[in-house]
């Protein structure tokens, strides 16, 4: 289920993923991350005639010590009679029959014949590679044998939980919270992803192995070496609500190049591109619903998903909707 999971992670974020752009060098001294009560960004308006889409941009990581004051967010909420989640993507396989897919799945996982990534990667990346995994992850021996992209992911949520921020959706925890207490309904749009023959997607995620993959681990070392600090002033800009910094900072993306690894395979490239238009489609047919029948809702969306001239927020004016963005 680990495998499934991982990919429908990969099929989730690809909506929200952006082309990797370069990164400046880490200065000599890392930003100090904010603590304590912190306001978060403005509210996106989305309006037409009377009837309003209130959208808050979530940035993951945020720093682990900072407290969102989210009363904004709490009364907003609280007077609307929707809250709208982002759109997610589900494999549809089925408990049972995953289980009797476990042998399988766990191969997938790990290179092939038991192989390290000692053996796999070029020496001068696993240099680099031993550097981050004896900083971030210590003397776990299970990691080198697993296939590269699933290497970098052990590796950058290790590095992300040890350089004091959180990569746990915090902000969603808190706006389900206040959903909760005001009674009002929370919609998950969700699309399920069937797969007919998960054997076959086994055997087509195998096939995956390669220099792509390598590219994968290579692109999250890259990130670590070089973006970590940045990740500390989009956090610190995201808790501040400084929305100009947010746009204005190089956000390079390992999942854009992950995610080249997996649909390097012409059927996981069907499946994929299938849940990129679907995931669009699904979320702006719940707004446009939404808007249609409330007065008021609030919805969630990744920063990274509003600041793009061609998200959802450009799609929503093309169809004529108002879009004002916080000051």
């Amino acid at each position: 289920m680990r495998l499934f999971a991982f990919v429908a992670c990969l099929l989730g974020c690809v909506a929200n993923a952006q082309v990797p752009t370069e990164s400046p060098a880490m200065p000599t001294l890392d930003t100090v991350l904010v603590t304590g009560e912190q306001p978060g960004p403005g509210l996106w308006k989305v309006s037409r005639s009377d009837h309003v889409l209130w959208i808050l941009g979530t940035q993951t990581p945020l720093p682990r010590k900072m407290r969102w004051r989210a009363q904004e967010v709490e009364a907003t909420i609280a007077q609307s009679q929707e809250v709208l989640a982002d759109a997610s993507a589900k494999v549809d396989i089925g408990f049972f029959r995953a289980l009797t897919l476990l042998p399988s799945i766990m191969g997938a996982r790990k290179n092939e014949e038991g192989g390290k990534l000692r053996d796999i990667l070029p020496a001068d990346l696993y240099t680099r590679w031993s550097a981050l995994k004896a900083k971030y992850i210590g003397r776990d021996n299970g990691v080198e044998r697993l296939r590269p992209m699933f290497a970098a992911r052990e590796l950058y949520e290790k590095a992300i939980d040890k350089s004091g921020l959180s990569g746990r959706n915090e902000v969603w925890r808190m706006v389900e919270k206040a959903a909760r207490k005001n009674r009002v309904p929370i919609q998950t749009p969700e699309v399920k992803i069937p797969l007919d023959d998960p054997k076959q997607a086994i055997r087509d995620f195998k096939s995956t192995t390669g220099e792509l993959d390598v590219a994968c681990l290579a692109a999250t070392i890259t990130r670590l070496e070089t973006d970590l600090d940045a990740m500390r002033q989009r956090a610190n800009a995201w808790a501040i609500g400084d929305l100009d910094a947010l746009k204005n900072l190089p956000y390079p993306d390992q999942r854009v190049v992950c995610l080249a690894a997996v649909s390097s395979n012409p059927n996981l490239r069907e499946h994929i591109d299938e849940a990129r238009a679907r995931i669009d489609a699904t979320w702006l047919a719940a707004a446009e619903k939404a808007l249609a029948e409330n007065r008021s809702t609030f919805a969630v969306l990744p920063i990274a998903e509003l600041v793009k001239s061609d998200g959802r927020l450009a799609a929503l004016q093309a169809r004529g909707y108002a879009i004002q963005a916080p000051e």
